[in-house]
């Protein structure tokens, strides 16, 4: 998959880049604030992002995950703070946590990956470091 990731944190971003690349995927780009964001995806059009929502112009990530739901792009939220996504994850499939592990990394986009390129994934099938979206879980 051709994947964004908006993080406001370098090594973290580098981190996940690094990750992700080892899984297989080419990571487009990765921005920090949210007007370079929104440019990034529109620039790119990635399969997938993943959104911090404190971002270096402030919580601003919600806006970035609105915004790529409007272009009808998936991500999930990568935060620190799973208290300040509002109630409909603004679009997104759901939420891993920070601090996360890269085994629980690793499993969440092994997910995320089918769930994105394939039909009829079961939610169930969830790994425990994806804090799944209720419109989601249904």
């Amino acid at each position: 998959m051709r994947i964004m990731i908006v993080e406001d944190e370098a090594l973290l971003a580098l981190e996940l880049e690094s990750e992700l690349q080892s899984a297989g995927h080419q990571v487009v780009g990765h921005a920090m604030a949210s007007k370079d964001a929104m440019n990034l995806a529109a620039q790119t059009m990635p399969d997938f992002a993943f959104v911090d929502i404190h971002l270096l112009d402030g919580p601003s990530g919600i806006d970035v995950g609105r915004h790529l739901h409007e272009l009808a792009i998936p991500y999930v939220f990568v935060t620190g703070n799973l208290k300040r996504i509002p109630e409909d994850f603004a679009g997104a499939i759901g939420a891993i946590e920070k601090p996360y592990t890269m085994s629980g990394l690793q499993n969440a986009v092994t997910f995320l990956e089918t769930l994105v390129t394939a039909e009829n994934v079961p939610i169930s099938s969830a790994p425990p470091s994806l804090v799944v979206a209720p419109a989601f879980a249904c």
